[in-house]
């Protein structure tokens, strides 16, 4: 080597040393950084799909929308499965943590706990669908569209209403609520009598002595143990299939269809903020502050924005109650199933956002009495509501046909509801994990001491 040659190596050197390798150690660092926070990794998939799905949509897109929405099905992929994988260990995560967290209490706990549960959901249910109809009243946003030119130019077809089902029919209608064969029932899918054998099974353990209870609650252990090892690893992959899922859902909707329905689309994202403030506020009245709950909360909440489904986020929202916030495990394997299936505030806001608009656009005049119809029916059908993505826009038919408006108008929201969809279930998820640290502050009296529990050792 000659001296020139050495001269110039030394003066590399220098730029690595002054330049170059500070560059590569922040590199280095968020690289580490992103590894270890599943949270950051969903905010970068969030927003590359977003991007990638406006670069190949409809609105300027690069693509023609056959070819944009056959690429957005296949990026999907890895989303869909992703979705079916959580699904896959919902059931029995469910029923293990139904059964675990009555039967290892006493009576008098599962009913104090009970009554605080149901207590609170409904309660923040209605409060939800008030304020709903409340903007909708304040704001009027269906007085900026036409609904008789959006209908006649929507192509994608109106789901139909259900049957709304008279006095007469309603016995008949719990009958079909209430589990006939556990077995038959725990395959079904249906999340409402799943919940409803589990806590048949638990309350009906509660009465046998505990050497009896003892090997059933131990198999459920375990049971619980390995549904949270399998999400565990899944969860590996929620970046990659919360990219491909927005990125499909951006290419379809595209900007036209949110600036259309902009006035509408704000009102019920300013409801869903005032209900998740109240969240927050209730969170701090049961002693988490506002941002020590959202940083704990960031993961499943992301979740839940990215998949639109309360049901999928159960795992996720289970073990960040009790290893994230703190929650008390029999507490938290009891309320957090419980909300995944009846707490549903989010729904009922959207859906008295979604009626009094329609109403607006159609001069249908509804009436004091008319919008404590929607309250009431909001609220009943949220609570009995599946937490699967796009129910809500199936039961807001039978709102309408109920307050004289046409079905037909849905088509005028269809385009936007995917999108409200996810914003609603985050709001939904939030309602499960406050009123699981609300009913532990609130009911501790009444609550045995928890040993170490497999849900809070399989946090994620």
């Amino acid at each position: 080597m000659t001296v020139n040659d050495a001269d110039t190596n030394n003066d590399i050197e220098a730029d690595n040393g002054n330049g170059t390798k500070p560059i590569m150690r922040g590199r280095r660092r968020l690289l580490g950084l992103l590894r270890q926070r599943l949270w950051l990794q969903v905010l970068v998939g969030m927003a590359l799909g977003i991007a990638f799905g406006l670069a190949i949509g409809p609105t300027g897109g690069l693509l023609s929308p056959s070819a944009a929405s056959l690429v957005g099905n296949w990026v999907a992929l890895p989303g869909k499965l992703f979705i079916l994988a959580i699904q896959f260990v919902v059931i029995p995560l469910v029923v293990a943590s139904v059964i675990r967290g009555i039967a290892g209490g006493s009576t008098g706990q599962l009913g104090v706990i009970g009554i605080w549960t149901i207590g609170f959901f409904l309660v923040f249910t209605v409060i939800a669908a008030i304020i709903g109809i409340g903007l909708a009243v304040l704001i009027k946003p269906g007085t900026v569209i036409d609904g008789a030119n959006n209908i006649a130019t929507a192509t994608t077809p109106t789901p139909e209403a259900a049957t709304l089902p008279g006095l007469a029919e309603f016995p008949d209608l719990l009958v079909s609520i209430f589990p006939r064969d556990p077995l038959a029932t725990f395959v079904s899918g249906n999340m409402l009598q799943i919940v409803i054998a589990a806590v048949i099974i638990g309350v009906a353990m509660i009465s046998i002595s505990s050497e009896q209870r003892r090997p059933l609650l131990d198999l459920l252990a375990s049971v619980q143990a390995v549904a949270m090892a399998v999400v565990a690893v899944v969860l590996r992959f929620a970046p990659l299939a919360v990219f491909g899922l927005l990125a499909q859902i951006t290419a379809q909707v595209g900007v036209d269809a949110l600036l259309s329905t902009a006035v509408y689309v704000a009102t019920v994202i300013l409801g869903l903020a005032i209900l998740f403030a109240l969240y927050l506020a209730t969170a701090a009245w049961a002693g988490t502050p506002p941002m020590k709950f959202l940083r704990a909360a960031r993961e499943p909440l992301l979740l839940a924005f990215s998949t639109s489904s309360s049901a999928a986020v159960m795992p996720v929202s289970l073990a960040t109650s009790v290893g994230k916030l703190g929650a008390h495990a029999a507490v938290a394997r009891f309320v957090i199933p419980l909300g995944t299936t009846i707490n549903m505030g989010g729904t009922a806001l959207y859906q008295g956002v979604a009626a009094l608009f329609l109403a607006q656009v159609f001069g249908v005049e509804i009436g004091l009495t008319g919008m404590i119809l929607v309250v009431v029916m909001a609220t009943g059908a949220a609570i009995g509501s599946p937490g699967t993505p796009g129910i809500g826009i199936i039961i807001l038919a039978t709102i309408l046909t109920s307050i004289g408006v046409p079905a037909a108008g849905i088509a005028i929201i269809l385009g936007v509801d995917r999108i409200l969809d996810m914003c609603r279930t985050v709001a939904n998820v939030t309602g499960d994990l406050v009123a699981s640290q609300f009913v532990s502050r609130y009911a501790t009296d009444h609550i045995d001491t928890a040993e170490s529990d497999s849900v809070k050792e399989a946090t994620p």
